[in-house]
Order: C-alpha cells, then sequence, then structure tokens
C-alpha cells in the first residue's frame, strides 16, 4: 500500500560537514561573504566604531576647548595656539569621521595613536600639568583600543600608554622614584582598563558566535537545520554555474521508524537518529550540505557532474544508514529520493533550491512505494512560486 503523501515540512533543514573546501564557508561563518565587502567593513561594527569615535572626538575637542577661557591653564604665546589647533583638529576629524559613517581597523588603531599623541600636546601647553593634565584623559583612547583594536595592536598600544605617561610626567617630578612610581600607576590604571573591556568584548564575541551557531543547528542530532540550506543555497548554486557542474538533492526517510518508535520509546528512537547522523556524517563528502529537515527526514545537498555521480553518492548513503547500530543494537533502512538540476543564469537560487528538494521528496515516496530501502531518481522536474517561509533565513 502507498504511504499517504505529506508535504516535506520546509521550516527545517541542513547540516554541513565540518571538513569544507576553499570555496566554502567556514563551518562556523555565518554565511559565504563577498571579499569587497569584508576590505570596506561598511558592516554594523564599522559603523558603530566611526560613530563611537566621532563621539569621543567631539566631546574631547569640546571640553579641551573650554581651557582656552580659562585664565592661567594655558601658556602664553606659541603654546596657547597649538593648544588651540589641536583642539580644532580633533573638532574637524569628528565630524568627518560622523559624515563619513564608517572606519576600518587601521584607521581605529591610527587615531588612538593620535590620541596618546594629543594628551602629550596638551601636556606640553599646560601650565599646572598635575592639575589640569592628568594622565586619566588617556581614558578615552584606552577604552576605545579595548573595544575596537585586535590584540597585536592592543600590545602596541599599552606601550605606547607607558611611554607617553613617562614623557607627560616627567617635567612635573625631580625625584625619579616618585616619577617611576606614578608611572607605573597612571600606566597599569589605564592598561588595566583597556585590557578589561577587551577580554568583555571577547567574551561577548565568542556568546554571539555560539548563539550563532546554535541557531543554525538541529539539537538532537547536531546537524544544521534549514537556516543553513537557505544561507549556503546561493553559494551552491554559483559554485555549480561557475564550474559546469549540477546540483543534486538527495531526501532520506527513514523506514518503519514511528515503528521503531512505538515497540523501543522515543529514547530508542533518538539514539537511532543519533547514530544515522553519525553514519551520514562520516559517508558524505567535504562539500556537501547535510540536513535535518525534521522528524525522520534528512536532506543531502551537493554538486555533481552527473546523474550518475548522484546515483553512486545517494546508494552510498543508503548502505550506510542500513549499517548503522546503536549501542542496543537499533537499526533503520532509508528510502532516498533524488533530484538532479542545472542551475541557470538568473534563477532564484533558494527557489530552485525548494523545487529540487520538492522532486527528490516525491521520489523518496516512489522509494517507499517500490518496497523501502532503496533508490529512486526523480522525474521531469516541475515549478512552483516558493514559499514566504522559504525565502527568508
Amino acid at each position: 500500500m502507498v504511504p499517504a503523501r505529506k508535504t516535506l515540512p520546509h521550516s527545517r533543514i541542513v547540516r554541513h560537514h565540518p571538513a569544507v573546501t576553499s570555496e566554502d564557508v567556514p563551518r562556523d561563518a555565518p554565511a559565504a561573504a563577498d571579499p569587497t565587502e569584508l576590505a570596506q567593513l561598511e558592516l554594523p561594527e564599522g559603523r558603530l566604531a566611526a560613530r563611537t569615535m566621532a563621539a569621543l572626538l567631539v566631546v574631547g575637542g569640546l571640553m579641551g576647548s573650554a581651557n582656552l577661557f580659562v585664565d592661567g591653564v594655558l601658556i602664553a604665546g606659541a603654546a596657547r595656539w597649538a593648544y588651540g589647533a589641536t583642539m580644532v583638529a580633533l573638532l574637524v576629524l569628528g565630524v568627518v569621521f560622523a559624515v563619513l559613517g564608517r572606519v576600518g581597523p587601521q584607521h581605529t588603531f591610527a587615531l588612538v595613536l593620535v590620541g596618546d599623541l594629543v594628551y602629550l600636546v596638551v601636556v606640553l601647553c599646560i601650565e599646572d600639568r598635575l592639575s589640569y593634565a592628568t594622565p586619566l584623559m588617556l581614558l578615552f583612547p584606552a577604552l576605545v583600543a579595548g573595544w575596537f583594536l585586535e590584540l597585536r595592536q592592543m600590545c602596541v598600544h599599552m606601550v605606547v600608554i607607558a611611554a607617553v605617561c613617562l614623557g607627560a610626567l616627567w617635567p612635573s617630578y625631580d625625584s625619579g622614584v616618585g616619577l617611576g612610581v606614578q608611572v607605573v600607576v597612571s600606566a597599569l590604571t589605564l592598561n588595566f582598563a583597556s585590557l578589561t573591556v577587551f577580554l568583555l568584548r571577547w567574551r561577548v564575541q565568542r556568546l554571539l558566535e555560539a548563539t550563532e551557531r546554535l541557531t543554525r543547528l538541529d539539537p538532537l542530532t547536531g546537524l544544521f537545520n534549514r537556516r543553513y540550506l537557505v544561507e549556503q543555497a546561493p553559494r551552491i548554486w554559483r559554485q555549480a554555474r561557475r564550474d559546469g557542474t549540477r546540483v543534486a538533492a538527495m531526501v532520506l526517510d527513514l523506514d518503519h521508524f514511528k515503528r521503531l518508535n512505538d515497540q523501543f520509546g522515543h529514547a530508542a528512537g533518538d539514539q537511532v537518529l543519533g547514530s544515522v547522523a553519525r553514519s551520514l556524517q562520516a559517508t558524505v563528502r567535504p562539500a556537501d550540505v547535510l540536513a535535518r529537515t525534521g522528524g525522520e527526514e534528512l536532506v543531502v545537498l551537493g554538486l555533481v557532474a552527473d546523474a550518475a555521480e548522484a546515483r553512486q553518492l545517494a546508494e552510498r548513503l543508503r548502505r550506510a544508514v542500513a549499517a548503522g547500530r546503536t549501542a542496543d543494537d537499533h537499526g533503520v533502512t532509508a528510502s532516498i529520493g533524488l533530484a538532479v538540476t542545472r542551475p541557470e543564469d538568473g534563477e532564484d537560487a533558494v527557489a530552485a533550491l525548494w523545487r529540487l528538494v520538492d522532486l527528490a521528496d516525491a521520489a523518496m515516496y516512489e522509494a517507499k512505494r517500490r518496497g523501502r530501502d532503496r533508490v529512486a531518481t526523480a522525474a521531469t522536474p516541475r515549478t512552483r512560486a516558493p514559499r514566504t517561509e522559504e525565502t527568508s533565513a
């Protein structure tokens, strides 16, 4: 008796093998990125850095300009003009970055070092350095360094901070011991602030990356889910068009899985799913995409030269599932539906993906009708408009 036709649950899909080709996205990356996009740094982090730097430059310039209107703070003559020019330069830089709205890592590093040097200029222009130009003025560049710089740049900045503190405090102390103590205390305080912010940022980034990975994983099997498939479809279609290869989709449905659950319990069923997932992970090729689509259905997506190669891969997957066993010696077989397509220029990759998966899903039911534990190949492709939920990650 032919099993009732059911709709493939498009709300889930895909797992990628840990190894990837040079053309693939790294396992931990959210999606394939264009190199020019990475180079331009027109990302939220770049915009945040630009706005932060602009705000700090403007605030620093305005606060520093207040000294121009207070008698007895600045040294008269050229020093006063140099101080004023420095404050104007800070304001101009702040406006420039606010207008541009983006900044690269090297720009941020350079601006942090400029902030350190500006403090030296301020010190040289102030009458009472200890009262009006304490090393705590370096706290702004120290915090920016901790949040935006890389580790190597951070180390350079920490050394520069110590040197700037030494140069700024040198004229104010006759005793070498007193000078040394003040330099060490000031440099350690500022560098500790930078390091604390740096470690906080590192921890936040790790948590965000872990959360991002979890949104792409099926919690039971560890396979990737539908979101990852949607993200990878454009890459796979683009690579197939460039290399002149075809895209193969294989829908696997475990045979009599409900019977196994009813007879041995859902815990046994979960163990079988885990065993099948491990068997398939060890069998798929490095660049293939493997996913659990929900329940006892899985999908494999990969590039092939022709239908014969796709058939060979499907047979390997079928044998791998049949050979797998749990610790309690439970096992299942799989009916596999296979569909192959040659991507066309200009077609929507996600819509084409779901059409291909639909074909493979229909072929999977044909494999069940023929007796299960076998591979069936899809007939002529049919088209349909993608569903709304299928076009969003």
